[in-house]
């Protein structure tokens, strides 16, 4: 016989996970680790990093992971170390104190969904602004003690890890998971088998595992769909973030919306409020809607009003791209079986997600369908309040933007996980530890100026140290292994100078952030960058999409630059922006640049995370530097618009950029003394810390969640609520015999003086009479308006004044209304009637958008 060149079979290897066997000493330790209340306590981290440094890099920082590595002979001797284990015991019972304080019930509860949360590098269920924000604000309702339970996915693979080619393309890169080494514990019921949730899909059942993130006293569940009882086809669902195509993504808002409501049912969980974060989440309120019909008995517009009495929306942008919406088509294929369940037909059931009801070109936007369904909506910001009134106005279009009920609270950041050790020792030092329970005290911040400023300077200078050696550290074994020339590399690394201006710019690489402005005149910019006597450099970071074509081409032309000999080492691109990165960056640079297209940037984040480490904002007047600029604290660009052509408006900005370095921030930062620092420079970082940065901690923005929404939702849905839906089932009658009756209306007449259409004069006093029969309604829930408009920007027509008529008299079903209204500034004018539904029940108009002009 022929012996054969090899006889094997396939590789039999079975996956077990050995867990290390902590001494008994050392549980304390686990317990912390799996709680990511070390993300934001510098004790517990330092901790953590004291066991072993080059086992601490080894993990990424991860706490779990290190204890996992570590041989059993090193924990053993850990757990004879006498002064090891008293630091444990400090530590620890810093943890059991926090954890112990009760939840402050005069906060209402909250339910908490959002597609992504930014807790900790180690944890990959972000991507960028919108998760650090969501996992900023976990923190510090923790840290509030509010009653709040969030939820979320569990990714296999998170958001991309970036890396880069040798000709500057971003190479996008999906790694998996073990969750095994994560602080996340699996949820298990009483017979230790994993708790599913079943989540009902077009002819099948989606089974999910469910985790569970301590944030501190906060409770993150996360769905996780990649198991066993799933088809390959539905495993994929918490894959990625933001992944697939448009199919999958309608997958995981189901799993999301519909899944995260049954979650929190499976688990007994029930919450005054609902928060929906972006309109990823917005199917929470089909399944809450579900759930009162067929557990309450009650009828759809009934449950409606339970629902949106409840319901927060929170919108994250003015960029359509970032408002999901889906075909009809593959709108049906999912969620056909709804309708029924409402007890409405599929098109009344589409029509709540479409601006333009009928229209059945128009995809389902799930953005539209949070607004239908929750009483309020806010945007990040002031301005992206504003802006968020223009853009939901289509879809109560009898009001004006401005007359809508859509509001803001300006994001902030979450002061402990943000701000270096050394300025949280600064800040404990001369305001005390009590601080941290109210940092939006402005009085309590006028205590920088005490500061000394060889201090500052100091802690300014350790912060840009720390930065350019990590940078050194993490950045030089990647560069040399994709980048080639590794004399250019050492150049490169050699050039990194704490002696000069540093200025970052870290951001998701969407064309509207602009990236590319810096680099608008290039010989102005090397003149600046190579300056030996002012030495300045750049670093840039950040992501693209990996289907945004325009946001990878800026990162490849920022590379290309930042090789050409005169700005070698000048402009650093540094890759793969993660929390980790952010950190360094917003504690170790002089100055954080952002140059948005205003007013697309809804609020941004970045820059209040570096005001938090005495780094100034030099910024576009947009999103929360628009209300948080001050002059002599940091350095602003107009946010005037010259011109409408966009190319002419970026030679402008970017003239402006250079101008502002070179003859006011440059000059500053290098007027120094005898010591070595600027004192100018140093009073504008104390003007910043002091009058910028109480205003943008995520104290400041749960609190105005707090005032501005949760307290009024919760008081609302509660009063409907009592006496089995008493007051709801009262407002929906109310409702429909208005609905129904409508139309049917009649204008009897309407008296209008001649004099004040053919020949008005200011300071004349008009009377109006308009009688009208509402004849079934047969109540006085109707209300007219006298609104007045002007010719505003671009021609349109813009609010000047409402004026309600007041009703004066009815006889059976006719009200007969009445207004003297005075004219009180020449111009040119347009004025009409508007009849619409009145009730003090309602919490705003748009609640009950009935409108017709007369």
């Amino acid at each position: 016989m022929k012996i054969k060149v090899n006889n094997v079979n396939d590789v039999n290897l079975k996956e077990i996970s050995v867990k290390s066997h902590l001494p008994a000493s050392l549980n304390k330790l686990d317990e912390i680790a799996q709680n990511i209340w070390w993300t934001w306590n510098s004790h517990a981290k330092s901790l953590f990093r004291q066991i072993d440094k080059q086992a601490w890099i080894e993990a990424s920082s991860n706490p779990v992971l290190l204890l996992n590595i570590l041989n059993y002979e090193k924990l053993v001797a850990l757990g004879q170390d006498a002064a090891f284990i008293k630091k444990v015991d400090a530590v620890y019972d810093d943890f059991q104190a926090y954890m112990n304080v009760p939840k402050n019930t005069k906060v209402p509860s909250i339910a908490y969904f959002s597609m992504e949360y930014g807790l900790t590098e180690v944890l990959k269920i972000y991507s960028g602004g919108l998760g650090v924000l969501a996992g900023d604000y976990l923190k510090e309702a923790s840290d509030c003690n509010v009653d709040l339970t969030a939820v979320g996915f569990l990714y296999r693979y998170g958001y991309f890890t970036q890396s880069l080619s040798v000709d500057g393309q971003q190479v996008a890169v999906y790694e998996a998971q073990n969750f095994n080494n994560l602080p996340i514990q699996q949820l298990k019921d009483a017979n230790d088998e994993p708790i599913v949730v079943e989540v009902p899909y077009p002819g099948r059942t989606v089974y999910s595992h469910v985790w569970k993130v301590s944030v501190g006293r906060i409770a993150l569940y996360l769905l996780d769909t990649d198991n066993d009882m799933n088809s390959e086809y539905d495993r994929s669902i918490t894959h990625q973030l933001y992944g697939g195509d448009w199919e999958n993504r309608m997958k995981q808002e189901i799993m999301l919306g519909i899944g995260g409501i049954l979650t929190l049912k499976k688990l007994g969980i029930e919450k005054e409020v609902y928060h929906c974060n972006e309109g990823h989440a917005a199917l929470i309120n089909t399944q809450r809607l579900v759930d009162l019909i067929a557990d309450k008995n009650l009828t759809f517009n009934q449950a409606l009003e339970i629902v949106r009495a409840s319901s927060l929306y929170t919108v994250h942008t003015p960029v359509p791209a970032g408002h999901d919406s889906f075909e009809e088509g593959l709108f049906q294929k999912y969620m056909s079986e709804y309708p029924a369940k409402l007890q409405l037909s599929w098109d009344d059931f589409i029509d709540m997600g479409r601006e333009h009801p009928g229209d059945h070109n128009e995809k389902f936007s799930m953005s539209t369908f949070a607004c239908n369904t929750c009483q309020e909506v806010n945007g990040v910001s002031w301005l992206h309040g504003k802006v968020s009134q223009e853009m939901f106005n289509p879809i109560w279009k009898g009001y004006f933007p401005e007359e809508l009920h859509v509001s803001y609270v300006t994001n902030g950041v979450h002061l402990p996980t943000w701000t270096s050790s050394d300025w949280k020792a600064i800040y404990e030092k001369y305001f005390t530890k009590a601080f941290y329970a109210d940092q939006s005290n402005m009085k309590i911040w006028e205590g920088v100026y005490q500061i000394p400023d060889e201090e500052i300077w100091h802690t300014r200078m350790n912060l840009k140290i720390k930065l350019i050696d990590y940078i050194k550290d993490q950045f030089r074994e990647n560069w040399l292994k994709n980048q080639g020339d590794p004399s250019r590399i050492v150049s490169v690394l050699e050039a990194i100078n704490p002696k000069a201006l540093i200025i970052g710019f870290g951001r998701r690489f969407a064309t509207y952030k602009r990236a590319h402005l810096l680099f608008t005149d290039l010989e102005r910019l090397e003149k600046i960058v190579n300056d030996p006597l002012h030495p300045v450099q750049f670093l840039f970071t950040g992501k693209a999409h990996p289907a945004d074509g325009g946001g990878q081409g800026l990162i490849k032309r920022i590379i290309e630059i930042s090789r050409m000999p005169q700005f070698l080492g000048k402009v650093i691109f540094l890759e793969n922006y993660d929390m980790r990165l952010a950190k360094r960056l917003v504690c170790g640079v002089d100055i954080w640049l952002n140059t948005p297209t205003r007013p697309l940037e809804a609020s941004g984040t970045s820059g209040e995370k570096a005001q938090m480490n005495g780094v100034l904002n030099f910024s576009v007047l947009d999103g929360w530097w628009l209300e948080g600029y001050v002059k002599g604290a940091g350095w602003a660009l107009t946010e005037k618009r010259t011109y409408e052509n966009d190319m002419h408006q970026d030679q402008l900005d970017a003239a402006t950029i250079y101008s502002m370095l070179e003859n006011e921030i440059i000059p500053l930062y290098f007027a120094k003394n005898t010591k070595g620092y600027s004192p100018e420079w140093i009073q504008v970082i104390k003007n910043s810390l002091a009058q910028i940065t109480p205003r943008f901690t995520t104290k400041r923005m749960i609190d105005d969640y707090i005032a501005r929404f949760y307290t009024k939702l919760a008081t609302r849905s509660a009063l409907l609520k009592t006496n089995d839906y008493a007051k709801a089932k009262e407002i929906t009658a109310w409702k429909e015999k208005v609905a129904a009756g409508w139309d049917k209306i009649q204008i009897v007449s309407m008296d209008v003086p001649d004099k004040l259409i053919h020949n008005p004069q200011v300071g004349e006093i008009n009377t109006i009479d308009i009688v009208i029969d509402v004849h079934e309604i047969n109540d006085n829930g109707i209300g007219i308006e006298l609104v007045a408009t002007k010719l505003g920007k671009n021609n349109v027509d813009t609010l000047y004044n409402v004026e309600e008529l007041k009703l004066v008299k009815t006889e059976g079903t006719k009200l007969f209304f009445s207004i003297e209204y005075q004219l009180n500034m020449a111009g040119s004018f347009k004025y009409g009637f508007r009849m619409f539904p009145k009730n003090e029940d309602l919490p705003h108009r748009q609640d009950f958008c009935y409108v017709r002009w007369i």
